[in-house]
């Protein structure tokens, strides 16, 4: 007996302004390819990675109008709109509203990418959000696996490298001078 197959199917319709026009939700949700993406809740590890890393990029680059990291920010640009574990941004691309203060909308890609992997979160699906960013005109992207104690490095060329050796230095950016991380310092953040 020969069955027929079925018709693929149909990506939703749905357009990137009507998912922006939709409800937030919690944890966020992304819009890529068409499709709707729930974030996974951060847990511990994820958590205590994200709430350390961001003070540090804070209080070294903030103060001299470097740059400015933002956790969890809604960016839109490409198509897609994305939710990076932490943003960072370049001051002078800093979106600001009419009465110069940080705006509401990001519309273009930050300038480093941060994605803390979650548990129950698929690689692949991080990664592509920081290729999608690096595409649109990130410098840097960084993927963190706090379960693996292991930072992947993407550049906008599609060079990639891995970091799982305590002592490893870690590349930044170029405008991040000031800012020195190893392997062992990311992970330490784990320690009660």
């Amino acid at each position: 007996m020969v069955q027929a197959l079925s018709p693929p199917v149909p990506k939703t319709s749905l357009t990137l302004e009507a998912f922006l026009a939709m409800p937030e939700t919690e944890p966020a949700s992304e819009f890529i390819d068409g499709d709707i993406v729930q974030k996974p809740i951060p847990q511990g590890k994820h958590s205590a990675v994200q709430s350390e890393f961001v003070p540090i990029v804070n209080h070294k680059l903030k103060p001299a109008k470097i740059a400015r990291a933002f956790t969890e920010l809604r960016c839109t640009f490409g198509g897609r709109s994305i939710v990076p574990d932490v943003s960072v941004w370049v001051w002078d691309r800093i979106a600001t509203d009419e009465s110069g203060d940080i705006a509401n909308v990001f519309s273009i890609a930050p300038d480093w990418t941060i994605e803390i992997l979650s548990p129950d979160q698929r690689h692949t699906k991080v990664v592509k959000n920081i290729m999608h960013c690096l595409h649109h005109g990130a410098a840097m992207g960084w993927l963190i696996d706090p379960d693996d104690r292991t930072v992947f490095i993407y550049y906008p060329d599609g060079k990639m490298e891995l970091f799982d050796e305590p002592e490893a230095r870690l590349p930044m950016p170029e405008f991040v001078q000031s800012i020195e991380l190893t392997v062992g310092d990311v992970f330490g953040w784990l320690a009660k």
